[in-house]
């Protein structure tokens, strides 16, 4: 006689509940992007208001360094709090003495406490010639700044230039600039591409 084989019948377990973990996972990504997101912009925005600021130049008056419409950003930071001192040479934005509503960006020439004279074109500080090859020979002037006389940079001001000397209204027409009034040093060119790179 045959013998009866008995089998035991398992069902087979239920489809995962799909569209309900879909929806959890999409949920989480849309929080986690959401939450990058914010944190970016928070990022950016300290970045902008105590750090680095976008700023875009306009005029010719410090061609060949920075030519017009050029974008560059300026860090606020070291000179807000003191963490670097503005030194000889360095390009600063500034309002603008004659009226505050206005920014300006020159180089610094003189420090308070120098003693500077130009005279036919040709920058002195402190007795001595000073050496600009920032300033290509077009873009230089045979103008001498108050005759030629030595004149002291008074404290907490700064004797400033543009780079295109003979197209550049700066210290030479309306004084000095207060330190107060400098707020950003130009660091990097950001557009256009072909011109990106750190300033010198």
């Amino acid at each position: 006689m045959p013998e009866n084989d008995s089998a035991s019948f398992t069902p087979p377990p239920a489809p995962p509940s799909e569209p309900k973990a879909h929806t959890l996972s999409s949920l989480w990504n849309a929080l986690s992007w959401v939450r990058d997101l914010a944190f970016s912009v928070l990022i950016a925005v300290v970045l902008i208001v105590f750090i680095y600021q976008p700023v875009k130049v306009e005029g010719t008056s410090m061609t060949p360094t920075l030519a017009d419409q050029e974008r560059i950003f300026i860090n606020k930071f070291t000179y807000r709090f003191g963490l670097g001192a503005i030194e000889r040479g360095d390009t600063v934005v500034f309002w603008y003495p004659q009226d505050p509503s206005k920014s300006y960006i020159k180089r610094v020439i003189a420090l308070p406490g120098d003693r500077v004279r130009i005279e036919d074109g040709q920058v002195y500080v402190n007795g001595s010639a000073l050496v600009e090859n920032y300033v290509p020979a077009d873009n230089r002037d045979m103008i001498s700044w108050k005759d030629g006389s030595e004149q002291t940079v008074p404290a907490d001001r700064y004797f400033v230039l543009g780079d295109h000397r003979n197209s550049s209204s700066d210290s030479r027409s309306w004084g000095y600039v207060p330190r107060a009034n400098i707020y950003g040093k130009a660091v990097f060119i950001y557009w256009p591409l072909n011109q990106i790179g750190r300033l010198k």
